[in-house]
């Protein structure tokens, strides 16, 4: 069984989001899930997606799920891209696929550009009053708090500009008892003519993960709130993470589009 690790949000080898990505032969179900989450851990990156393929003629193509180290998320932006990206240039699959998914079918489309822009849910957005301790966890004070609805489950919180989102060193123990997943920070760029409008980190000690380098799922509530504020529904965000990576979105209602590009880095044979 084939297994690659793949860069994903970047053009770049050792940037953006590095996910494993296991395709799955059994069109029927998926293994045990003890092995997914060992397969998960063993690899150690933010997520570890699985898929295998559907009967035809279904409202889906192949079947996704995604696991962290420590357990098994609603949704992931970065290693369902990653995911399409192996589809289409090993040929597997070719053109647009639709993924059946615990957030229901997400599609993915190919650009002759190396590209690939996924279709998500927005995020509903509710604003909220800053809980208690959440300014000393983080590290700052927040300007603005919104809870993201459950596919999601952080808080995302603005701050005051760029530079604070680049220096936060949140208490990730005390962070942690703030939301389901954890907290998205993000800041208005200072210089939109270095080719991005906003800025993010995001911090997700609940899943295992201390810092995700590029979430393409906090895309989803970011290009509403973005959006909104800058008068655009197609912007470009900056994830200001050490391994940093850019996703473009486009807000489209009840939907939201996340471009970017990956790079497979790594291939090799599942023994176990």
């Amino acid at each position: 069984m084939r297994i690659r690790i793949v860069d994903a949000f970047t053009d770049r080898p050792f940037s953006g989001n590095p996910a494993g990505v296991v395709l799955l032969n059994d069109a029927d179900a998926f293994p045990d899930d003890t092995w997914l989450q060992n397969v998960a851990l063993e690899v150690n990156h933010a997520e570890t997606a699985f898929a295998h393929p559907l009967p035809e003629g279904g409202e889906a193509d192949w079947a996704l799920r995604w696991f962290t180290p420590a357990t098994e998320v609603a949704m992931c932006g970065h290693a369902t891209l990653a995911t399409a990206h192996v589809l289409h240039t090993t040929g597997i699959h070719v053109g647009p696929v639709r993924f059946a998914t615990r957030s229901g079918v997400l599609a993915a489309t190919p650009a002759e550009d190396g590209s690939v822009t996924l279709d998500f849910p927005t995020a509903p957005l509710t604003r909220i009053d800053p809980p208690d301790g959440l300014a000393e966890s983080l590290g700052t004070e927040p300007l603005t708090v919104l809870d993201t609805g459950p596919n999601i489950g952080d808080l995302l919180v603005e701050v005051a500009d760029e530079k604070t989102v680049h220096g936060l060193v949140p208490d990730l123990k005390a962070l942690a008892a703030h939301s389901e997943r954890g907290v998205i920070a993000t800041a208005r760029a200072d210089d939109p003519d270095r080719g991005y409008d906003f800025v993010s980190r995001c911090f997700f000690p609940n899943v295992g993960i201390d810092e995700d380098p590029v979430t393409g799922s906090a895309h989803t509530a970011l290009a509403p709130f973005w959006s909104e504020r800058l008068d655009s529904p197609r912007l470009t965000g900056l994830q200001a993470s050490p391994r940093s990576g850019r996703v473009r979105t486009e807000l489209r209602g009840e939907r939201t589009l996340l471009s970017g590009r990956a790079v497979t880095v790594i291939e090799g044979e599942l023994l176990a």
